[in-house]
């Protein structure tokens, strides 16, 4: 056995004090003592979870680099606990076909610090059947976003669905009805709001649950009207922190400015309403670097985007910490829902299951700085708030994070490429 760790674990949402085997990036045993192990590590306070997995990332690579590329957002996430992401096709080419699929993952493959999925975007002509067994899912852009990889029309979608439900893959969605977004001139996030209203991002599901049963995740979901009208579809939902903080109303200037928008408080409150209740399927941080000039443009001009990768799980584990937010929930938005929803073998502290655990010091709380991040981007909503960040991040039995400090390596692999066991 190489490694075996003592401590208090989160298993499928609960703490149970136990050891844990790891062999061959693996997890082999679970119980009151495992013997043997070339290395032993015993954490005799704290929390060691799953690894988390954020399904909602876009790391600017390639093309977009001077606001993320793959080493500093991977680096990002394994601070934050996050042991795999799920990165988005929205770059420069945007990821749409097999040639720029494999160019994007010979640029990648060598600089990830933790493991990792890429999604094609659908265009009207995309070779479902190919790109399938080499991405992590599909995503469908309804709304005009960074990169304009727009489809939004009925017969176009149509067109597709047969070949996406026989690949077995997800399609995530950006569920803005484009046709619904206005483009009056915006001096503030209550003008981008006007402009995005809730209404577009109903309608986009309500044209989309007439594929009742699919596997279709709708992203970073803001309403709690809109996650109930999906979760009757049988659809899954993502949410970002962001859109469970934020309010239009005492929030300004660019740095809160993402698509869709920071909604009214009436409607931030039903959202985490929602959540508590456990309508909400994951979490997804949705993190979309801009450079610091590009966010200091005139409102109208200014990218919409946030910076949560790091930050997501640490800010949860401060609120589970403190009685604000369920440790069981945390589990299971955080770690095991998106890693079954989108066929990975993480998420979970089980026999047979990559060996994905992060450790946090519960009583190591700190304040949230921009400057101690490891994004490009160099800004960050979150700045002074609390957040316990982990202590010890382990990927598939490779210690990354140790004692707070990075001593790791490039060591991420394609998830799709490495299909689960």
């Amino acid at each position: 056995m190489d490694l075996v760790i003592e401590g208090r674990f989160l298993i499928d949402e609960e703490l149970k004090e136990t050891s844990v085997g790891i062999e061959d990036g693996k997890i082999v045993t679970i119980g009151k003592i495992v013997r043997g192990g070339d290395e032993r590590i015993v954490f005799s306070s704290g929390i060691i979870t799953p690894g988390f997995t954020d399904p909602h990332v876009h790391f600017r690579e390639p093309g977009l680099t001077a606001k993320e590329d793959f080493r500093s957002g991977t680096m990002s996430a394994l601070f934050g606990g996050v042991t795999c992401v799920l990165d988005m096709p929205n770059t420069n080419p945007p990821t749409t076909d097999m040639r720029t699929l494999m160019d994007k993952k010979a640029t990648v493959r060598s600089k990830a610090h933790v493991d990792y999925g890429l999604f094609a975007a659908l265009t009207p002509n995309a070779k479902i059947e190919s790109l399938a067994p080499h991405v992590a899912g599909f995503k469908l852009f309804m709304g005009s976003t960074t990169g304009n990889i727009l489809l939004n029309d009925d017969n176009e979608i149509g067109y597709l669905m047969n070949d996406i439900a026989r690949s077995g893959k997800v399609m995530s969605v950006h569920a803005e009805d484009d046709s619904m977004i206005q483009k009056d001139t915006e001096h503030s996030n209550w003008d981008h709001l006007r402009n995005r209203p809730v209404e577009a991002e109903y309608n986009a599901v309500r044209r989309l649950s007439r594929y009742k049963g699919m596997k279709i995740n709708i992203c970073h979901v803001t309403d709690p009207n809109t996650a109930a009208l999906a979760a009757n579809a049988g659809f899954t939902t993502e949410v970002t922190l962001h859109h469970m903080m934020f309010g239009a109303e005492n929030v300004t200037g660019t740095e809160y400015k993402v698509n869709p928008p920071i909604r009214d408080l009436r409607t931030r409150d039903g959202l985490c309403k929602a959540v508590e209740a456990g309508r909400i399927t994951m979490f997804g941080s949705d993190h979309a670097p801009h450079t610091q000039s590009d966010k200091m443009q005139e409102y109208s001009t200014a990218p919409g985007g946030m910076v949560g990768v790091e930050t997501t799980i640490p800010i949860l584990m401060d609120w589970a910490m403190k009685g604000k937010f369920p440790l069981a929930l945390l589990d299971r938005m955080g770690a095991r829902n998106p890693a079954a929803t989108f066929g990975l073998n993480k998420g979970r502290i089980k026999v047979g299951m990559d060996a994905d655990l992060v450790f946090f010091d519960t009583k190591k709380v700190s304040k949230i700085d921009a400057d101690t991040l490891h994004s490009k981007a160099g800004h960050t909503a979150y700045a002074g708030m609390e957040a316990i960040f982990p202590d010890t991040v382990i990927v598939r039995g490779n210690i990354q994070i140790q004692d707070g400090e990075y001593c790791g390596g490039a060591i991420g692999v394609d998830t799709s490429e490495h299909p689960r066991d």
